[in-house]
């Protein structure tokens, strides 16, 4: 800082300009404070478990914030083990982008992706990051070298001595981005499984642990002119048995707890992933997210609900799926107010959940039929739609399946360009065939997009170029198709130009 100004001086005169400032003083004296992240990851940690064991601090953090169930993908994508679920935490790209797809980190592409810590160091040189990991690998390989400090610690040492390196540098440095893994949940569920005691004692020590970190963040002698968000995750579930890697639901599960920032106390959403934790943290520190860096987290504080969403409190438990469970809930033919489903074509009989366009979520789609690659619709949110003529055909029918999802009329621009969004993951087995067609002003649909070949999980962005004088753009989302696979649609918008 020049001429001798320090940063707290600063923070102080703002301070003292916020409360001259009449009604707007609490909203000054929020944006003097400077921001700083804590992410601590419990590997292993399932979010039921620590609801289930005695663990104040992270129920306290709950209460004070934002929980957040999620899930991860799985193969053949990438296993559910730790250098997949860690990257992905840390670089804000799903393993399709970064690459990482065991704990060799073979064919790695973290220079592509870097590290949140590393485009913090690119974007504000002046803030200080700190990482530091009982699993090597995280500060070794998935943290680049520009990070400020990373710490791998001694095996010997173990979570004791991380936990002791945070608070170290948490209480007596002036971190801006801390990130800190804990193992010993990860193996307790290893050596007893998750249904025993011993995992649950697990996650009460690591509580302990994570209470003495944020009890230094908040032991700072600048606590006071300071925002922090913290977020704890983890990189992974386990089974009741014990062990990870593969498809099943707690194998899958993962979460985030934040609280601070903007977070709304008490509050629970359904549309948080994974690569959240990273853009969460960026944007907390006011660096923006570039485009080009081919994001595929979002920040918790910019929630963008889309209209399946709102069909959260309409799901309803399986009528003819036996093996997802009773106490699921999860589907509905119901769509959301403005949208459609045309089943005019489509065969009867049956599976009742899959009888045409539906509307699902991770979790009770995923367990209708495992193993079938339905895991790895990791771009979808909350509630998506969802046309599965495999599923559908598990009970005998007549005709084919041909259902189609109408959206409702969007404004556009005549003689403008426009472009329409979707997320879309698209598995393909002929003849089944994907299509997507726009109409303007109730006029002739026409396609602008067709889906005959496997697409794997992706963000559509299509060009549109609206006829001159138009007004209104409708979309179609129609599968035709048998005993074949499936197609997924989430997060539709056009924008005009």
């Amino acid at each position: 800082m020049s001429q001798g100004i320090s940063r707290r001086s600063l923070l102080v005169s703002a301070a003292a300009l916020a409360t001259a400032a009449g009604p707007l003083a609490a909203v000054a004296r929020a944006a003097a404070k400077a921001p700083k992240v804590l992410v601590i990851g419990l590997d292993g940690a399932l979010l039921n478990r620590i609801k289930d064991a005695e663990t104040p601090v992270l129920k306290g953090l709950m209460s004070a914030g934002l929980t957040a169930p999620s899930a991860l993908y799985a193969n053949p994508l990438a296993p559910t083990s730790s250098g997949p679920g860690w990257s992905t935490l840390i670089t804000g790209v799903w393993p399709d982008k970064h690459k990482v797809v065991n704990n060799d980190f073979t064919g790695h592409q973290l220079a592509t992706y870097p590290d949140f810590m590393t485009r913090i160091e690119a974007a504000k040189p002046g803030l200080r990051t700190y990482a530091v990991a009982s699993w090597n690998p995280i500060t070794d390989i998935i943290f680049s070298a520009k990070v400020d400090t990373r710490v791998s610690t001694p095996s010997a040492e173990y979570d004791a001595g991380t936990t002791s390196r945070a608070v170290a540098e948490v209480r007596n440095g002036n971190p801006d981005a801390v990130f800190v893994q804990l193992d010993n949940v990860d193996h307790a569920g290893h050596e007893s499984g998750a249904a025993s005691q011993a995992y649950l004692d697990a996650l009460h020590g690591v509580d302990t642990q994570v209470g003495q970190i944020v009890a230094a963040v908040k032991s700072r002698a600048t606590y006071g002119e300071e925002d922090w968000l913290i977020m704890i995750t983890a990189d992974h579930g386990h089974t009741d048995a014990g062990g990870h890697g593969g498809s099943s639901w707690p194998e899958r599960q993962t979460f985030l707890i934040a609280a601070g920032g903007t977070v709304t106390a008490g509050s629970v959403r359904h549309d948080v992933r994974m690569p959240d934790v990273a853009a969460s943290a960026l944007a907390h520190l006011g660096v923006a997210i570039d485009p080009a860096w081919g994001f595929d987290g979002r920040p918790i504080q910019r929630p963008l609900p889309d209209d399946f969403d709102a069909l959260r409190a309409k799901l309803t438990g399986p009528v003819d799926e036996g093996g997802i469970g009773s106490g699921v809930i999860g589907f509905t033919h119901t769509p959301p107010n403005g949208w459609t489903v045309d089943n005019a074509k489509m065969g009867t009989g049956g599976v009742t959940e899959w009888r045409g366009w539906s509307f699902t979520t991770d979790e009770f789609w995923t367990k209708a039929e495992r193993d079938q690659q339905r895991e790895n619709n990791i771009r979808a949110r909350g509630v998506f739609a969802v046309a599965d003529g495999d599923e559908w055909s598990d009970k005998a029918v007549t005709g084919t399946f041909d259902s189609t999802l109408i959206s409702p009329s969007y404004d556009v621009r005549g003689g403008a360009k426009a472009t329409l969004t979707y997320t879309t993951y698209y598995r393909q087995e002929a003849p089944q065939k994907g299509e997507v067609l726009v109409s303007y002003d109730g006029g002739a649909p026409v396609a602008v997009k067709t889906y005959t070949a496997d697409t794997p999980s992706v963000v559509e962005n299509i060009t549109l170029q609206v006829p001159a004088g138009a007004r209104k753009a409708q979309v179609r989302f129609r599968y035709t198709g048998g005993n074949n696979w499936y197609w997924t649609i989430d997060g539709v918008k056009i924008t005009a130009s």
